[in-house]
């Protein structure tokens, strides 16, 4: 399996487009959520416009009065083919996709196909929060098997977290991020084929969630869980919401695996009433039509996370950089700066800078921070700054 390469996109870099005030008057999250003194890189929203495609496809479907329900399959056939075009991977079966509202409330529609209350969850630490909150607010429980050197996958952490788990002859779950956040790293095919047989091993059901897949650094090769061999009764979660910022156009789809299409058909039928039309109208176009906004994209993101190593070497040298291959954010480990478990509180509190906690993403966060880089190069800037300002 090959990547794409990353060429001249042909469109001017989107991170590029924005300034502070015009930035400041939006009331998503990312900015609502801090005083106005804050610099918010935390919560993953990005500071770009729409590609043209999407507001396109969104403008012309409210010109129609086009704002029902979802239906059909244009969401699973475009994914489909950008999967065939960006992955080379034809596996996607549009019989055995479904829509959902987003990626975690798909998340958890798939867990409860494949486990009970009460059932373990395993899941890879230090990972997205809401793995936490969105698992043990289903009444499931969570199992960490903390990720090992380089923040890869321990394949002995994780054969024995599935074997205690499995060992009262119960059901199980592993709940897969990948590409990986907060670290930004990209599994190969390799060590999911290897996931692949030891959930096969010990009986347990794995769900991927896959919405940062299209956003690898240049010369990194996204896999995605379903096309490795041994995964037929996986289920995975994709999206192209964090690809070209949709979060607030509401829409995901989950796939089968050959050998767990019986699975997603038990899914309530209610659960495809959850996700936006618009939505599935505007993520269609971005796999359709956007791939040369998201390819000037990955360009602006490899250029911040290039940035932002130097920037911490001039100005914050005892920061240790994980060296993510995806997602426009990085992972921080702040602990030789000496200010605790939880130094975004400081970076917040004396630097007015807004950065994700890592204790928030379970063992292995205490001493980091998260920093999303999908913002202006002006904006990284300061916000290193005012970090190192915080220190004095």
């Amino acid at each position: 399996m090959t990547s794409i390469p990353h060429g001249t996109p042909g469109e001017p870099d989107p991170l590029r487009a924005l300034g502070l005030e015009r930035l400041r008057r939006r009331t998503s999250m990312k900015w609502r959520t801090y005083p106005e003194d804050v610099l918010p890189l935390w919560v993953a929203e990005m500071d770009v416009p729409l590609a043209e495609p999407v507001v396109r496809a969104v403008t012309d479907a409210l010109a129609l009065g086009d704002t029902g329900y979802p239906a059909g399959t244009a969401y699973a056939e475009a994914l489909a083919g950008f999967a065939a075009k960006r992955w080379n991977w034809d596996g996607i079966a549009v019989e055995h996709t479904a829509i959902v509202p987003d990626v975690m409330l798909g998340v958890v529609e798939m867990l409860k196909l494949v486990t009970g209350p009460g059932d373990p969850v395993i899941v890879n630490s230090p990972v997205y929060p809401p793995f936490y909150q969105f698992v043990t607010h289903m009444d499931r429980r969570v199992v960490e098997a903390p990720l090992g050197t380089g923040v890869r996958i321990d394949l002995d952490r994780l054969a024995d977290a599935f074997r205690e788990a499995t060992a009262g002859g119960g059901r199980a779950a592993y709940l897969l991020c990948s590409p990986h956040n907060p670290t930004g790293t990209v599994h190969t095919a390799a060590e999911l084929a290897a996931v692949a047989d030891l959930a096969e091993r010990y009986g347990v059901r794995v769900v991927a969630d896959e919405i940062h897949a299209p956003l690898v650094a240049p010369g990194v090769t996204f896999v995605p869980y379903l096309s490795v061999p041994g995964a037929e009764r996986g289920l995975s979660l994709m999206s192209a919401s964090k690809g070209w910022n949709l979060a607030g156009l509401k829409a995901a789809l989950a796939l089968a695996g050959p050998g767990a299409g019986a699975d997603l058909a038990q899914m309530p039928e209610e659960v495809s009433h959850g996700p936006s039309h618009l939505g599935v109208i505007a993520h269609t176009a971005a796999l359709n039509d956007g791939t040369a906004w998201l390819e000037a994209l990955l360009a602006g993101i490899d250029a911040n996370r290039r940035l932002l190593t130097d920037l911490l070497a001039e100005h914050l040298p005892a920061i240790r950089p994980c060296p993510g291959e995806a997602t426009y954010l990085a992972w921080l480990d702040c602990r030789a700066l000496g200010l605790g478990d939880d130094p975004a509180a400081v970076f917040l509190d004396r630097g007015r800078v807004a950065l994700s906690s890592g204790p928030d993403f379970g063992t292995g966060g205490a001493g980091h921070v998260r920093l999303n880089l999908a913002t202006s190069p002006d904006i990284l800037t300061e916000a290193v700054r005012r970090m190192a300002a915080a220190l004095i």
